[in-house]
């Protein structure tokens, strides 16, 4: 069972209906379910690949998608469309040791033993039940599970160190570099843009040992910050969206800015895309997601920027500015301090 049982076509929306289901977009997971079903995938595939996804996206997106699925199912029969059960996975047979049985096809997903001490109960979660009486089901192949997997990790932020070990996985499982590459493409089609976006920067760093290159956002990238490049740790990007003084700074993984102060001015920053952090002098870091905004204090030294396995992109802009307002560059942020962010 090391290769992909879907054609091109029915990967495709295999892809699809794991991205959604991970986006817990159900009016697109229904579509991509009545795609599936008539290219030809099974409803025994189709409840299995969501099912799984629990371990990966939680039970409640799962759940939701079992009942899209059973919709679509029922509003198919009312329109007079088939759609072929399939099989169901066989009974395992007797004398089976999920926890040997997991932990081999760990090994083999990882490219190494994989033992994780710092938390034994999570260890034997993942080797005797996701990867033992998961995976033992044989109605879809260990390949299929991969490309499921990396497509529903595609669709969720701040999960890249999961993808990128997730898109190796694939390759160690069967799947082909082709069929790897097929993910995005797939996953464009079906109008999910930045999620492949998103895949395709994790196999670029993970399969091609580039960069991790950035994921487009609905925000400009911007310029080089040449002007301002010596505050900073890393590569920084700034976009001027208005005579206003408002901007969009763009990190790039493990970018940061020096500490820093404000004098004579307020500092808000809007989080648009990505993950980073925030921290204030004898404070503990916040991290920062899209959505949040920082109000800087006047006086207060602080520094921002990027996690380590995400871009970052914060809005930008001074408040109660007084004339003459100026900022005060001090040290830069040390690896050791910044390494130590949990």
């Amino acid at each position: 069972m090391n290769t992909l049982t879907f054609n091109q076509e029915q990967a495709a929306w295999m892809s699809a209906i794991a991205c959604n289901e991970a986006k817990a977009d159900y009016v697109a997971l229904a579509d991509a379910i009545n795609g599936g079903l008539d290219a030809g995938l099974t409803v025994s595939q189709i409840k299995e690949a969501v099912s799984q996804l629990y371990a990966y996206t939680g039970f409640p997106r799962s759940l939701n998608a079992l009942g899209t699925l059973q919709r679509v199912l029922e509003q198919r029969k009312a329109d007079g469309k088939t759609s072929i059960d399939g099989e169901d996975a066989s009974p395992l047979p007797s004398g089976y040791d999920a926890l040997k049985q997991g932990t081999e096809v760990q090994t083999k997903l990882s490219g190494r033993e994989f033992n994780y001490t710092f938390s034994p109960a999570e260890d034997y979660y993942l080797k005797a039940h996701l990867f033992g009486d998961i995976f033992a089901r044989n109605n879809l192949s260990h390949a299929d599970r991969e490309l499921i997997t990396v497509s529903a990790l595609s669709g969720l932020e701040n999960v890249m160190p999961q993808l990128q070990a997730h898109v190796r996985g694939a390759l160690n499982m069967g799947v082909t570099d082709e069929q790897l590459r097929g993910i995005p493409a797939a996953l464009k089609a079906a109008g999910l843009v930045s999620e492949a976006s998103r895949a395709e920067a994790a196999i670029a760093s993970a399969v091609d040992g580039k960069a991790l290159a950035f994921t487009p956002s609905e925000w400009p990238l911007g310029e080089p910050n040449t002007m301002f490049a010596k505050y900073f740790t890393g590569n920084s990007y700034l976009a001027v969206l208005n005579d206003k003084g408002l901007y969009n700074v763009t990190f790039e993984p493990g970018c940061r800015n020096n500490w820093h102060i404000h004098h004579g001015a307020v500092q808000v920053l809007i989080c648009v895309a990505g993950h980073g952090w925030y921290q204030e002098w004898g404070k503990d870091a916040v991290a920062i997601k899209p959505g949040m905004v920082i109000t800087i204090p006047e006086g207060v030294k602080h520094w921002h920027g990027a996690a380590t396995d995400s871009w970052f992109q914060h809005l930008t802009y001074h408040a109660d500015a007084k004339p003459g307002n100026t900022t005060e560059w001090l040290e830069p942020v040390s690896d050791e301090h910044y390494n130590n962010l949990q």
